[in-house]
C-alpha cells in the first residue's frame, strides 16, 4: 500500500466514528497499493473493533492514520507465521471473552496466500463467529485486466524457490482447463517464465501484472514467449502477479470416453458421471449422457 499513489491518500478532517462491532473474528480486506482501495466497512471495522491483529502492525498503523482512524488504548496484536504459536492464544482468549477481534493482512485480502488461516480455523473449532469484510484482492483485480478468461481459474500461489521443483509444480498444472494465477518474486519472475515456456508451451498466453494500483503500475500481455521477452535482461522491482491461460481440453478417442464413463459410474449417478466426462473432455454433456444411457440401459439408469 503506497500513500504517493496519485488515487492514494487523502487525509480525512476527522476519522470515522467507532461504531458497534458484533463479538466474533472480523477478517477485513486492506488496499494493494492505492490506500483510497478501502470500504467503508472496513473502515468502521479498525475504529470500532475492541482489538486488532495485523500482519504487519506498521502498514495497519499507517493506513490507519491516512484514513484518520485512532488506535486509542486498543489492543494491537501482531500475528504472522513467526509468532502464531505466542499470539494465536492472546487472540482467542479474546475472542472467547465476547470480544470482537479485527484481523487484516498486510495487502489485501486476508487467508489469500497470507497467515490468517490458522486464526480462522481456531475460531471455527471454538464456534466463534468468523466474518468476512471483502474487498481489494491482487489476484481479482490481476484477472480483471489480464484479458484472459475469468470463468474457471485456479489461483496457485507462490511457485517453489528452486527450478527442479519449479517445474515439477508448473507440470502438475499444465493441464488444469483454467486460467492460472501464481504470485511471484521480481528475482525469479525470468526464470519462472522461462520454466513456462518449457512446460506450457511457447505460445500459451499469458499476463504479468507488477504493483496493481500504484503508481507503476504495468500489465504485459501475450504469448509466454513475448512475455518473456518482455522481462528479459530487465531489473524487476516490484509485487507481481502471473496468469496464464487455460490448456487446450483433452482430445479423445471414443474408447478413451467409454474409459472414461465406466469408471466415472463406479461412484456417482449417470447424470453426475455423464457432466463430469463431458467437462474434462470438452464434449456436448447432452451427448455424453446419451451415450452412457446407452450403455447402461435406460430402465436400470440411478439419476
Amino acid at each position: 500500500m503506497t500513500p504517493d499513489h496519485p488515487q492514494a491518500a487523502v487525509r480525512r478532517p476527522q476519522g470515522p466514528a467507532a461504531r458497534e462491532i458484533a463479538p466474533g473474528l472480523h477478517f477485513l480486506s486492506t488496499p494493494i497499493g492505492a490506500a483510497r482501495d478501502i470500504t467503508l466497512r472496513a473502515l468502521d471495522l479498525l475504529a470500532g473493533a475492541d482489538v486488532l491483529a495485523a500482519e504487519d502492525t506498521r502498514s495497519l498503523r499507517h493506513l490507519m492514520e491516512i484514513h484518520g482512524v485512532a488506535l486509542n488504548d486498543r489492543l494491537l496484536v501482531p500475528y504472522h507465521e513467526h509468532n502464531e504459536a505466542q499470539a494465536l492464544p492472546r487472540l482467542m482468549r479474546a475472542l472467547q471473552d465476547g470480544k470482537s477481534v479485527a484481523y487484516a493482512s498486510e495487502a489485501g485480502t486476508p487467508l489469500v496466500s497470507d497467515p490468517g488461516y490458522g486464526l480462522a480455523r481456531a475460531a471455527i473449532a471454538e464456534g466463534v463467529p468468523v466474518l468476512a469484510a471483502p474487498g481489494a484482492s491482487a489476484v481479482l483485480c490481476a484477472l480483471t485486466v489480464s484479458g484472459l478468461p475469468s470463468d474457471r481459474f485456479l489461483f496457485a500461489g507462490f511457485p517453489p524457490a528452486t527450478r527442479s521443483a519449479r517445474r515439477r509444480f508448473l507440470g502438475e498444472l499444465a493441464e488444469v482447463h483454467a486460467t492460472l494465477i501464481l504470485y511471484e518474486s521480481p528475482k525469479r519472475i525470468q526464470e519462472t517464465l522461462g520454466d513456462c515456456v518449457q512446460c506450457f508451451g511457447a505460445e500459451r498466453k499469458a499476463a504479468v501484472c507488477r504493483e496493481l494500483t500504484k503508481r507503476f503500475e504495468e500489465v504485459t500481455r501475450g504469448s509466454l514467449t513475448d512475455v518473456l521477452a518482455a522481462y528479459a535482461d530487465r531489473e524487476v522491482k516490484g509485487e507481481i502477479v502471473l496468469l496464464i491461460d487455460r490448456g487446450d481440453a483433452v482430445a479423445a478417442d471414443a474408447s478413451t470416453v467409454e474409459a472414461a464413463l465406466v469408471s466415472a459410474m463406479e461412484t456417482m449417478s449417470v447424470k453426475d458421471a455423464a457432466a463430469t466426462v463431458a467437462e474434462a473432455f470438452g464434449l456436448p454433456r447432452r451427448e455424453v449422457y446419451q451415450q452412457a444411457l446407452a450403455r447402461m440401459g435406460s430402465g436400470k439408469v440411478k439419476t
